[in-house]
């Protein structure tokens, strides 16, 4: 399978990722001299090269066919496991058994697949720290644009009784359940093929999203409705120059947490909830 790229050179990355954001990126990579940033589709990768070239006309901006078994490849040279809190999340070459089952250590294991997740993204570490602040126990968890499934799997794997990842992309969706198989010893978590504009979401005691500033915005009321009465969500993607205008999307909402890394940030809001008082 082949997945679009541009390859920006000669332009600040975060103001780059700030501007490609609109075109709804799905991985990025960092390059010795640049970026490589990863596309859903060919049109989208080529709207965003445009813009690029108009907002920073001395840059380099190649776009490029990526194989994703070439990106697995050099993904199994590079990833070794990460560990957040109670989480460790390894690729399956890095799977250890420590032999020891009282151990407070959990992992989630997870194969790359180009624009997923691996956990090695700042945004991911921040939703599983976000997570262990939280009681999980005997709560449903809804991850929203779950990639590889590794925040739902995740969720699983700290006490959640039940959690459903959705995403718009099949292909997404296909290597959660993948990725799942890897986890044999998580139960209760399923994922669908969804996209949020045009389904009605179930209610969860827990929602994750970690999408992007500009989606958070455009989605918080939806996102804010799917939350059940007492629950929480918790949002990343966002870089820190959007922070003031996400936290005022969700202006119903009470921050409980919030982190940042790399200039990356993400909140835990509690919120009322359908039915609330």
């Amino acid at each position: 399978m082949k997945y679009p790229a541009l390859d920006v050179r000669g332009a600040d990355a975060d103001r780059v990722l700030a501007l490609v954001d609109d075109f709804a990126p799905t991985a990025v990579e960092d390059l010795s001299d640049g970026l490589s940033i990863f596309f859903s589709s060919a049109s989208r990768r080529d709207a965003a090269r445009a813009a690029v070239e108009a907002t920073f006309p001395s840059a380099s901006a190649t776009a490029r066919e990526v194989d994703d078994e070439d990106w697995a490849r050099r993904s199994q040279e590079n990833l070794t496991p990460v560990t957040v809190g109670r989480i460790t999340v390894t690729p399956p070459w890095g799977v250890q058994d420590s032999g020891d089952e009282s151990s407070s250590l959990r992992s989630v294991t997870i194969l790359p697949s180009m624009g997923f997740g691996t956990g090695h993204h700042a945004t991911t570490r921040l939703c599983l720290s976000a997570l262990q602040v939280i009681d999980l126990r005997d709560k449903r968890v809804l991850d929203v644009g779950t990639g590889s499934g590794v925040l739902a799997i995740a969720a699983a794997t700290l006490g959640a009784r039940e959690s459903l990842g959705i995403d718009f992309d099949a292909d997404a969706v296909g290597n959660a359940w993948e990725n799942l198989a890897l986890n044999p010893q998580v139960k209760n978590v399923r994922f669908e093929t969804v996209d949020v504009r045009d389904a009605v979401l179930p209610a969860a005691d827990i929602v994750l999203a970690n999408l992007t500033g500009a989606v958070l915005i455009q989605n918080a009321a939806l996102l804010s409705s799917t939350v059940a009465a007492g629950g929480t969500l918790i949002v990343s993607g966002l870089q820190t120059h959007e922070r003031k205008e996400v936290v005022a999307a969700f202006e119903v909402a009470s921050v409980r947490w919030s982190g940042e890394e790399a200039g990356w940030e993400a909140f835990a809001f509690n919120l009322p909830g359908p039915g609330a008082v």
